[in-house]
């Protein structure tokens, strides 16, 4: 589960840390009454993730980096691939009156670009995390429908619970100098 570069393991506290703060913000677009202080709290405790693994990735940035030019690279292609299919997913599902699962979709695609991505920069971590968001996502609609929750509620909470995990699990890798 740990990486090569203490740099990297912070960078993806802060990365996944960030995230963690949007989909709890996405999921408090309209949750039952009694999620709202988690999902605050769950945003807030993101954003410290965020401080501290930026703080942590500054103090180590020389260290090294899985990152090369070609990893760079084909890193960006997978990204821009991510964000090609989830803005087409999303445009087909609102052209269908469908908006309701637009979150759900993204959390899939989001799911299944962290596979290429783990293999990449060599953060097995990624893989869990990977594995966990993709369940999120297909787990989603079906939870929602049968406990009559909005998708982006149950979405949000479920992505947002897993990468605030894996941004403290990246923090406490990053602390032990792995």
């Amino acid at each position: 589960m740990i990486t090569e570069h203490v740099r990297d393991a912070a960078a993806t506290a802060v990365v996944f840390g960030f995230f963690a703060s949007s989909w709890y913000g996405w999921a408090q677009e309209a949750p039952p009454r009694t999620w709202r202080r988690p999902l605050v709290a769950g945003s807030v405790a993101a954003i410290l993730m965020v401080v501290a693994g930026a703080l942590l990735a500054w103090r180590h940035w020389s260290d090294g980096t899985a990152f090369t030019a070609e990893t760079s690279r084909n890193f960006g292609i997978v990204v821009g691939i991510e964000f090609g299919l989830a803005a087409l997913g999303a445009g087909v599902l609102a052209a269908l009156r469908r908006r309701d699962v637009i979150p759900a979709w993204i959390a899939f695609v989001v799911g299944v670009h962290l596979f290429p991505v783990a293999a990449l920069i060599g953060y097995p971590l990624i893989h869990v995390v990977a594995a966990l968001i993709t369940l999120v996502a297909v787990a989603a609609v079906p939870v929602a429908r049968s406990r009559s929750l909005p998708v982006s509620a149950v979405t949000g909470l479920g992505t947002g619970s897993v990468l605030l995990a894996a941004a403290g699990s990246s923090l406490g890798i990053a602390l032990l100098g792995y």
